[in-house]
């Protein structure tokens, strides 16, 4: 059966036999079904919870279906509604659907008609859904992309440069600067623009499972291959592939990737078939190539491949230029999607937001802010809110000066130690909030000599 939970109906009939008999059929269908007596106790019901469809009678009692469908109009337009009505009504319907209304169903008739209007009002939902999603995605992507750094514009520019070639380009920078929201506005000056643009997280996968996502494997290739799989590389054919965290791929994985550049094509897992493809090539890292070739973690030949044109995004603590203008879009952006209206900003809230160093970036700045809007009160983000750390003083003092590296590492040491604490010594939970590698945590603990 199809997934219709997800897809909300309120029922509103004064015939609680007609209304039930409704409800008995829709939720034999899977969808989630409320009923209501009158107009008034449905707009009740609606002031508390949120309808995809209204299903209303046109003759009732008090409030009937036509003075019910203006009252759901002026609360949200977005809510269709169904007119039910008899043969004698018909008129009264369609001067209904001018006022708004998505169709009418006649009583009397099938109630597989009655489904597929229903059908059509969850088809219309879901892509006004994902057209408000990919919207939504575009405004953040650009809002992100705006700076007053002049280091920033000027690999935006490069950025423009590098969309009309089809050389590859590695992107290098910390963890949550914004090296895909980068890759992803290099895709949308290029001329591939309308093709796809795929994202493929190297870190989050094995050797066995990268090797399979990226070029796809044939059925019966290994234990649990049940059916044949196009992998990423074919997937973004006439796009833009976008492998993240490239520092993470085994040096097994990085041979096939070498060769798969070097010859623009690829062989499925266990298929010697040539195929073809043509694909704009973006990577990112935050790791430090240079040290990962030296350890011998990293092919050099693979280096250069990738690195045609180098991009280095700047820390969040290096474009401060920017912070007020990040601020204030992340608390309208949460506020419009927590609805939660904010009027007001405690003394102290900003000089935190704009002193502190953000060891996880732009991320780390959103997830903040998410935090102060979620826990606000009559609208006010108040300073008691704020995270329970305090590593964006600013070392202004004589004896207090330190290099820009200390410092980072300073910052980088205490905020892993509030981590681990947090997750009781927990490896696998630590690197997962730090949003880094088992193994980079690892090191890192190592570095600092932290047991």
């Amino acid at each position: 059966m199809t997934n219709n939970y997800n897809f909300k109906i309120l029922i509103v009939d004064d015939e609680v036999e007609y209304q039930e008999v409704l409800k008995i059929i829709l939720e034999e269908k899977g969808y989630n079904v409320e009923v209501a007596s009158s107009g008034k106790e449905a707009l009740k019901i609606l002031h508390k919870e949120s309808f995809n469809l209204v299903l209303t009678d046109l003759i009732m009692d008090n409030m009937n279906g036509m003075e019910l469908l203006e009252e759901v109009k002026k609360q949200n337009l977005d809510i269709e509604v169904i007119l039910v009505t008899g043969y004698g009504t018909i008129e009264n319907a369609v001067d209904a659907m001018k006022k708004g209304a998505y169709s009418y169903f006649v009583k009397g008739h099938s109630p597989e008609e009655l489904l597929l209007e229903i059908e059509k009002v969850k088809k219309l939902t879901k892509l006004k859904s994902d057209n408000e999603f990919y919207k939504k995605k575009e405004i953040c992507s650009n809002a992100l992309l705006e700076s007053n750094s002049k280091r920033v514009n000027r690999i935006l520019e490069i950025c423009e440069k590098v969309a009309r070639s089809n050389v590859n380009v590695l992107i290098i920078g910390e963890s949550g600067v914004g090296k895909e929201v980068l890759a992803k506005y290099i895709h949308m000056c290029s001329d591939r623009k309308k093709e796809r643009f795929v994202p493929v997280n190297c870190q989050a996968l094995s050797e066995n499972l990268l090797e399979s996502e990226l070029f796809g494997h044939e059925k019966g290739a290994f234990t649990g291959a049940l059916e044949k799989r196009i992998g990423r590389f074919e997937e973004a054919n006439g796009g833009t592939l976008f492998l993240d965290e490239i520092g993470e791929i085994p040096i097994g994985t990085q041979t096939k990737l070498l060769r798969a550049i070097e010859t623009k094509s690829i062989e499925r897992v266990g298929n010697n078939k040539n195929i073809k493809i043509d694909i704009k090539l973006i990577c990112a890292t935050n790791r430090n190539i240079h040290q990962e070739i030296e350890r011998g973690k990293f092919r050099t030949d693979l280096f250069y491949r990738i690195n045609t044109i180098l991009l280095e995004l700047p820390p969040l603590r290096e474009r401060t230029e920017d912070l007020h203008m990040f601020i204030k879009f992340f608390i309208d952006k949460c506020s419009r999607e927590m609805k939660k209206k904010i009027n007001k900003i405690e003394n102290g809230v900003i000089d935190f937001l704009l002193n502190y160093d953000y060891p996880g970036n732009i991320r780390e700045l959103k997830n903040i802010i998410e935090r102060l809007v979620v826990l606000s009160d009559r609208g006010i983000i108040k300073a008691k809110d704020l995270p329970d750390y305090n590593y964006g003083k600013k070392y202004c003092e004589q004896d207090n000066i330190k290099s820009l590296k200390d410092i980072r590492k300073e910052a980088e040491l205490e905020y892993i130690k509030v981590v681990l604490n947090r997750c009781k010594g927990n490896l696998t939970n630590t690197a997962k909030y730090l949003d880094i590698s088992r193994r980079q945590l690892y090191n890192k603990l190592v570095e600092y000599n932290l047991n």
